[in-house]
């Protein structure tokens, strides 16, 4: 197969490294032939100059014809990437990945610290365990969190866990304090976290129950993985309150303004991606 030179982000020239290819396409749980196919294919349409967000972009609507599943998978990251810009979807999709887990989820909350009041981005709870979350959203993928994010965060889930305590608010219950990236955390906020009690949840730590981990096991894909939705569509479904693929449906899309022309191929692409991950 041709070589060719695809154009970075940053502007350099490079020569397209097509085993990083595959490595994304088998982390999204394609299969060898299907991985095959793929790149096989990329290559006629390939050409030098070609910008890595096209030539990852061309492999994903190569992908999404062979398996919605892995095309779902293959797109989450940048899915996540497209929840903003205010970080509110964020939150709510992140609440929705803890109710999977069997709490009681609540978004933007006040809550009352022993010295000070806090909003807190989700709170969740059950009979055993009580959790408070902070959301840190980025919109650029490189961004990361350094270590005085959970310093802070820490501090103030220690105002309010002392206020709960003495009202008896927890009942026995544990408490737990989370702080949740859509990109990653230095190496010195990792530390701290591990030092200091506080979860910390990115893209890809900790090691097998990472966001990413939690979104698969969960099966609640972002509905901007949608391939059949613009980012203008995306924008106008996400002002409605809806964040997950499973809750497109046909009124859902006439309230956001959506050309019912599309909504065949929308609500199938969005059945079938829910039905892929349940």
């Amino acid at each position: 197969m041709k070589q060719f030179i695809i154009t970075k982000k940053s502007g350099d020239k490079v020569l397209f490294d097509e085993s990083k290819l595959r490595l994304s396409l088998e982390a999204s749980g394609a299969e060898p032939s299907m991985i095959g196919k793929v790149v096989e294919e990329l290559y006629l349409y390939a050409h030098d100059g070609m910008s890595t967000h096209k030539v990852y972009k061309k492999a994903y609507s190569i992908l999404v014809k062979l398996s919605h599943r892995s095309a779902g998978r293959y797109r989450l990251k940048n899915a996540i990437m497209e929840l903003g810009p205010t970080g509110f979807p964020f939150e709510k999709f992140v609440g929705a990945l803890i109710n999977h887990l069997g709490f009681e989820t609540t978004t933007g909350q006040i809550i009352n610290g022993k010295c000070v009041t806090h909003e807190v981005d989700v709170v969740a709870e059950n009979s055993e365990k009580l959790i408070v979350v902070e959301c840190k959203y980025h919109h650029q993928g490189k961004g990361k969190s350094d270590v005085k994010t959970p310093m802070y965060i820490k501090s103030r889930f220690n105002d309010i866990y002392t206020q709960w305590n003495s009202e008896g608010k927890l009942k026995g219950r544990e408490f737990e304090g989370w702080l949740v990236t859509n990109t990653r955390f230095t190496e010195d906020a990792e530390v701290f976290g591990k030092c200091s009690g506080l979860k910390l949840l990115s893209w890809d730590y900790p090691k097998g129950n990472s966001l990413k981990n939690m979104i698969d096991e969960s099966g609640l894909h972002p509905l901007t993985s949608l391939k059949s939705l613009t980012l203008k569509d995306k924008k106008n479904i996400l002002e409605q309150g809806a964040v997950l693929c499973k809750e497109i449906n046909k009124e859902l899309l006439i309230r956001s303004n959506i050309n019912p022309r599309k909504f065949k191929k929308i609500l199938s692409e969005a059945h079938k991606i829910s039905e892929c991950f349940k």
